[in-house]
């Protein structure tokens, strides 16, 4: 009997855990470091990360390179989005307690919101998340929210979607770009141009994916450290 139950037992778990959904392949873990809360360094200025599993990936790296500089905290889920953005911002901007005062925001969106979508499945026969004519209006009242923080702000450019990424077309995120370029030179928000990296060292990018190695993660790091340092007037 209980040889029996043992086994009825472990056929249940392990159907649970056949049926439990995943997150895109090279996206972010379950509990990824990156998403925990950080304690302030009293005299550091503050800075919030906000995007997706892409900024999730380099979070880390970021706040190691400005350690000692700043207190780099990042919004506690992937921000997926925009119109979830738009949705999630009041509480995103408490990250950390309510009230308290932030340097510099750097965020971005456009990876989930250029993806195909049908039956709750990244498929290129559904339509995407938000075409780019209301991607580009969720952009411009995220914006108009974020000054009101009074902190400076810093686009990132979407990164490329390669050939074979599934449920993208490649090079949509261009289309995206411009709409997002378009937002930022006329709000005057600085931009940190992650995709030219990338477009220049493809290979920091995994295969038929929009994810990064860890290598690629710590490259836009680099690159996110020297912008928020300059933002900080250091």
């Amino acid at each position: 009997m209980i040889h029996r139950l043992s086994l009825t037992v472990l056929a249940l778990t392990t159907l649970t855990f056949a049926q439990a959904p995943r997150p895109e392949k090279g996206g972010e873990r379950r509990k990824d470091p990156a998403l925990a809360p950080i304690e302030d360094v009293a005299g550091l200025p503050r800075v919030l990360i906000i995007g997706d599993s892409i900024s999730i990936g380099y979070t880390l790296p970021t706040r190691e390179l400005l350690k000692g500089v700043a207190n780099v905290h990042r919004i506690a889920v992937n921000g997926s989005s925009s119109d979830v953005g738009l949705k999630s911002l009041d509480t995103w901007l408490a990250t950390g307690g309510a009230g308290k005062k932030w340097d510099v925001i750097h965020f971005n969106w456009g990876l989930h919101d250029l993806k195909h979508f049908k039956d709750g499945k990244l498929d290129l026969a559904g339509p995407q998340v938000n075409p780019v004519a209301q991607y580009e209006k969720n952009l411009r009242e995220i914006v108009a929210k974020l000054k009101k923080t009074g902190a400076k702000l810093i686009w990132a450019t979407t990164t490329p979607v390669p050939e074979g990424s599934g449920g993208r077309v490649a090079k949509d995120e261009l289309a995206y770009n411009e709409a997002a370029a378009r937002v930022m030179k006329a709000e005057g928000v600085a931009i940190d141009d992650l995709h030219a990296i990338v477009v220049a060292k493809p290979a920091l990018q995994r295969e038929k994916n929009v994810h990064f190695t860890e290598a690629g993660s710590k490259a836009l790091a680099e690159q996110v450290a020297a912008e928020i340092k300059k933002a900080l007037g250091k």
